[in-house]
This record gives structure tokens, C-alpha cells and sequence, in this order.
């Protein structure tokens, strides 16, 4: 298609955090080759805040799975009709010329087709309905680069790579908030991001790592934040025991506040979770702990190292083989991680 002829554009993502945050360069880029088109994202609530202050972005539309889901699962049918052609109405509304399938499920396909986009573009996959699209491109590009399948798509639609740049933004509550909360904590000292918890356990570096790198953190007087979910509370309270420059802000930050938490660290550290993600997107000096995944080795900044051991059975992802040993997360020292915030936040511009 004429690229240039398009105004509206949808794209689909609806999850993972991770996910959303690698692809959401493709903004920018189609924000430069179209400076005059509406750019929309449809994504999942819980998540939106990660887009919401997009500059490239006109507004975001957003899908519940949990409550469809839910509908279905109650045998609410009715309800989730209405729910279906509510939204389809409101895309439709729109009438988008071009609708990005960056997700490849059929459910994604199948929100795709409820766009009516006059030209729908997704990925190949092993889910049914690529008949719902009407092209689909392979998950291209170098895999070792950070969101290489993203920039593919963009340059399979004649937008250079290079457009592609990450331009999240936390919003300013969420910078106001984070402020008062610094100046309370630390003041204007440099503090260090960790991000431990993920969702499966083959990603977990071990929790003795963490106390013995928090303790030589906390040895050479650098504050350090914890970061998580609600369930993760109780965890980070183990790993950060009863110091006064360890905050476990683990379930009690909104997903805005913990961008903007991560987008002044001094140093971010964390497995392969969005967090980690974040802290290579807002350009601060990440470390990223990979193993059973291993999602990029470069990011196109010299502020972020990725250490990954590869063994024969890495990544083996959702399907470990080692009895639980996790040999690949348990051979990162951390000597290593320390060696590597060091070459990290010298990599800082000064």
C-alpha cells in the first residue's frame, strides 16, 4: 500500500509490558513518515499508562482480556456481545486505513478485524487466523538487537530503522509524585533501580545474590529502590531487610510512578522482566540478568550490559530441562553485575 496516502492508523498490542515497551519505537517511526496522521494504540488498561504520554501517539484505546474473559467463562454472552460490538463500533468510528497486528494471537487478529482497517498487517505465526489479515510479514531482522521483529515490521513498510527510537514518558504526576517521594527518601542523591521478580521462576536470578549485591550497595552508601508487583511485596522486605538507604516500593507504586522511578536511576539492575526494559528505554544504565530468555544481547546504547551465559539447553524459555537448578541464572555472579554497573554508568555522557 501507498504508505503515504494513510491518516489513520490502529495498532494492536495489547500485553506483555515487555512487549509493548520494544514495540513502541514503531511510533516514532510512523510518526516522522506520517507527521499528519492519528496514531492509536489499542492495549490493555492495566498497561496503558506505559503509552499514555507518548508524544507520537493520539490516544489510547483500551481492551480488557480479563473481562472478556470473564464474561465467557460466567456464560455472560449478552454482555460480552455488547461488548464486542461496542467496540467495534468505536474502531470503526475511526476508520483506519492501516491497522498493525504487533502481537500475532488470533485474538489479536480477530481485534484487528473488528477495526475494519481497509489493510490489515501482522505477523506470521502458529496461530490460526492469518486469514483475518491481509499480509503478514516473518518476525525478521537480527533477534539478537532489542525489539528486532518491531523494527522489522517498520521497515517492511518502508520506515528506516533508525526513525525508530524510544520515546516513553512517565507524565508529569508521576514525575511530580517521584519527586516528593526522592526528596523525602534521599534528596538529590543517585540511587540504583532493582528489578527481581518476573513471572516464571527460570527467569529468577537466586535471592542471595540480590542480599549479597544489595549489601555491597548498601556498603558503599548507594540508596537502592526495589521495584514490583503486589505479590512481590514480602519479597523485597526479605531482600532489603532493615537498612535506611533500602526502599521496597514493591505494590505500592502505580505502573506511571514506577516509569518515572526507573527514568532517574542512577543504575537499573533486573532479570528479564519490563522494568529491566524500561531502564534501557529511558537510556539509564541498565544491567539485564538473562538466561531461560535471553530477548536481545544489543540495544544500540552503551548504557545498558547484558550479562548471558549461554549453555546448550539456553534459552530453553518456558521449558526448563536442569530440575529447577537454573544453572544459566545461577552462574551470574555478582561480582559480574558489579563489574558491569561499573562499565554501565561510565558509559553515562557527562
Amino acid at each position: 500500500m501507498n504508505l503515504l496516502s494513510v491518516r489513520n492508523v490502529l495498532i494492536v498490542r495489547p500485553s506483555a509490558m515487555g512487549d509493548v515497551i520494544m514495540a513502541s519505537p514503531v511510533l516514532s517511526g510512523l510518526k516522522q513518515v506520517l507527521p499528519d496522521a492519528r496514531l492509536h494504540w489499542l492495549i490493555d488498561p492495566g498497561l496503558a499508562d506505559l503509552i499514555q504520554h507518548h508524544p507520537a501517539l493520539d490516544r489510547v484505546i483500551p481492551w480488557s482480556k480479563k473481562e472478556w474473559s470473564g464474561l465467557l467463562r460466567r456464560g455472560h454472552l449478552l454482555s460480552l456481545a455488547g461488548q464486542i460490538f461496542s467496540l467495534r463500533r468505536d474502531l470503526r468510528h475511526e476508520q483506519f486505513d492501516l491497522c498493525l497486528d504487533l502481537q500475532g494471537l488470533m485474538r489479536s487478529r480477530l481485534l484487528a478485524a473488528l477495526s475494519g482497517a481497509e489493510r490489515r498487517i501482522g505477523f506470521v505465526s502458529k496461530e490460526p487466523g492469518e486469514w483475518l489479515m491481509h499480509e503478514v510479514v516473518s518476525k525478521g531482522g537480527d533477534n539478537t538487537v532489542i525489539g528486532s521483529e518491531y523494527l522489522f515490521m517498520a521497515e517492511t513498510l518502508g520506515i528506516d530503522p533508525a526513525m525508530c527510537r524510544f520515546e516513553l514518558e512517565p507524565g508529569q504526576a508521576a514525575r511530580h509524585w517521584w519527586r516528593d517521594r526522592r526528596n523525602q527518601d534521599v534528596g538529590d542523591k543517585g540511587y540504583a533501580v532493582l528489578a527481581p521478580f518476573t513471572t516464571r521462576p527460570q527467569k529468577h536470578w537466586f535471592e542471595e545474590r540480590w542480599i549479597e549485591l544489595i549489601a555491597r550497595f548498601e556498603a558503599a552508601g548507594q540508596p537502592c529502590y526495589v521495584l514490583g508487583g503486589s505479590g512481590d511485596q514480602e519479597a523485597g522486605e526479605r531482600l532489603i531487610g532493615r537498612q535506611d538507604r533500602l526502599f521496597n516500593l514493591a505494590g505500592e507504586t502505580s505502573l506511571a510512578q514506577s516509569m518515572a522511578v526507573v527514568a532517574d536511576a542512577e543504575l537499573v539492575v533486573g532479570v528479564d522482566t519490563g522494568l529491566t526494559h524500561l531502564g534501557t528505554a529511558f537510556a539509564r544504565p541498565t544491567v539485564g540478568l538473562f538466561g531461560s530468555t535471553c530477548p536481545y544481547l544489543r540495544t544500540g546504547r552503551l548504557t545498558t550490559e547484558i550479562l548471558y551465559h549461554p549453555f546448550d539447553c539456553s534459552p530453553c524459555r518456558r521449558n526448563p530441562t536442569c530440575d529447577g537448578r537454573f544453572d544459566c541464572m545461577r552462574s551470574l555472579t555478582v561480582e559480574e553485575v558489579l563489574e558491569a554497573a561499573h562499565k554501565a554508568m561510565g558509559a553515562v555522557p557527562a
